[in-house]
């Protein structure tokens, strides 16, 4: 080294040497330097230019997490921060000085005084502590609906017809039983009709949609979805004292629901970017947005889902909305996606297998090149160690720091239960978003119009049946007239054969009367008889 060339302490304290109001990380760590001196920072206006916050299981990722919070809330910075484990509750409590925190911060030189910070609480659905945060279906859409299901290309487009569909046909999706009755209606006899000018839906797609639908329903998702749908502009919000207000989204099963959790995340980015007017570059940002466990908002992800993420996280910057992801190796995070985050915090990863170690390698590759040997140092930082290298204010990437991230003056542990349902109890917000509300939607519009259609329905099929039966009765009359007819003709004709036999055999067998009267001997002696008669009235005739 020559005399000219400056050593690699004083390239690093000179990277970090910053005009502009910045967020201190920590301390380098200087094995020439008996006590660390160069505290390491980010430019408040470069969180916006997003970052990573990178290492395995248990090697103080929270903790830094928990550090950039107090900073951000500090500078009148709003935060807000999935809770996963709950550690992160001790925001809203003041630390305490133990022996072992002291004798750390002395170590370092941090200037350490115990202090909690403006805390919000919020739960998914009201499942939990913290005021209940819901969607509607409508608002999620069907490209974050479908990572949620899991559902594959030609299902998700199936998913964003019946989407499509619902808004043209004014049916609002509000929860889980208005998806799940306009698909039972759309695959029925009624709604294929009507579907079918704009694409379909196969019953095999709908049936995979169903299914999808009830597995979420049983998760616990209907307390989810529905209304008063929460406003994320709520977490642009600033305690009266001028500090950010942190806010915690507790995520108590995350195991069980994985994707509900960080698809919800990506929700509230996305409507924040929605909401929020273009602001440029600001000497900070309105909102810095910590997406932990981020490697579950990537996994089984369609490459429409992975498209929006990437084009959310490169324009929300603009709105003034600054994105960490907080994940075990960056990895896990998606080229296009990394590509984006302008500062790195990683802690230590570790290559006990194949897999492992060349997951280190293509890490050490996504860092300038730097004075340290980053493929050892990365196995050996300790818990609370971490390499960081972030924008500067002028946009550039400083020197990577080997560092100790401070200790937070908050609470290292989760705040006690009560102290939590008190602060969720005096929130504004508790009143607003308490009470779930379920007005008029799909579910109640196309049940009224199935309840009318089965009455129409019914109706005709007693129109039907009456008719019929009409029909049958006129049938019946006339076959029994014709019946009558036929037998009175034939009652008829048997009276006229009966009078012909009588006719016949009275000519065939005459009277004994009919044989006299009918003989020329009576005829004679009639004759005689009557002369006389005259004879003897008119005095005339022989005597």
């Amino acid at each position: 080294m020559t005399d000219t060339q400056p050593s690699l302490r004083d390239t690093i304290i000179a990277g970090y040497t910053f005009d502009a109001p910045a967020a201190t990380l920590g301390v380098l760590i200087d094995a020439d330097a008996p006590v660390p001196d160069a505290p390491i920072r980010i430019p408040l206006a470069m969180f916006n230019r997003h970052g990573l916050v990178a290492g395995a299981t248990g090697t103080g990722k929270t903790k830094t997490l928990q550090v950039m919070a107090e900073a951000l809330s500090s500078a009148g910075v709003p935060v807000f921060a999935a809770d996963i484990k709950g550690d992160l509750s001790g925001l809203a409590s003041p630390g305490e000085a133990t022996e072992k925190l002291t004798a750390r911060v002395e170590a370092q030189g941090q200037p350490w005084a115990a202090a909690g910070f403006p805390t919000e609480l919020y739960a998914l659905g009201g499942e939990g502590i913290g005021v209940p945060v819901r969607a509607t279906i409508s608002s999620f859409g069907p490209i974050l609906l479908a990572k949620v299901l899991e559902l594959n290309q030609v299902q998700e487009s199936s998913l964003g017809l019946v989407f499509h569909y619902a808004d043209q046909a004014g049916l609002p999706l509000l929860d889980l039983k208005d998806l799940v009755e306009l698909l039972k209606y759309l695959t029925g006899d009624e709604g294929k009709a009507e579907l079918k000018g704009i694409g379909g839906v196969s019953s095999a797609t709908a049936g995979v949609i169903l299914r999808a639908l009830v597995g979420l329903s049983s998760q616990g998702a209907d307390a989810f979805f529905g209304e008063p749908e929460f406003d994320s502009s709520e977490l642009l919000r600033v305690a009266p004292d001028g500090r950010g207000i942190v806010s915690l989204l507790e995520l108590p099963q995350l195991a069980s629901r994985p994707a509900l959790f960080s698809t919800f995340l990506m929700w509230l980015l996305a409507d924040l970017y929605e909401a929020l007017p273009e602001v440029g570059d600001l000497d900070k940002p309105k909102l810095v947005f910590f997406f932990d466990e981020a490697h579950l908002l990537f996994d089984g992800a369609s490459k429409g889902f992975l498209d929006a993420i990437e084009q959310t996280v490169r324009l929300i910057r603009s709105k003034g909305i600054g994105v960490f992801f907080v994940t075990q190796t960056p990895k896990d995070v998606p080229d296009d996606v990394l590509a984006q985050l302008g500062s790195r915090v990683q802690h230590q990863l570790r290559a006990h297998t194949p897999n492992d170690a060349k997951a280190l390698r293509a890490t050490v590759a996504t860092y300038p090149r730097s004075g340290y040997d980053l493929e050892q140092l990365l196995q050996q930082l300790g818990t609370g160690e971490a390499i960081v290298t972030v924008m500067s204010e002028k946009g550039a990437p400083t020197p990577v720091a080997h560092t100790r991230i401070w200790a937070p003056t908050s609470l290292m542990a989760p705040t006690p239960e009560p102290q939590l349902q008190a602060i969720v109890a005096a929130s504004p917000l508790t009143a607003r978003y308490g009470a779930a509300i379920d007005r008029e939607s799909a579910y109640e519009i196309l049940g009224r119009k199935l309840a009318a259609g089965a009455e129409k329905a019914a109706a005709e099929a007693r129109a039907k049946a009456e008719a019929a039966a009409a029909k049958e009765a006129e049938k019946e009359r006339v076959a029994e007239a014709r019946e009558a007819a036929r037998a009175q003709a034939a009652a008829e004709k048997e009276a006229r054969a009966a009078e012909a036999a009588r006719r016949k055999y009275e000519k065939e067998h005459p009277s004994l009367i009919d044989q006299v009267t009918s003989s020329s001997t009576f005829r004679s002696l009639v004759r005689s008889a009557g002369r006389e008669i005259i004879r003897g009235v008119f005095g005339t005739g022989r005597k």
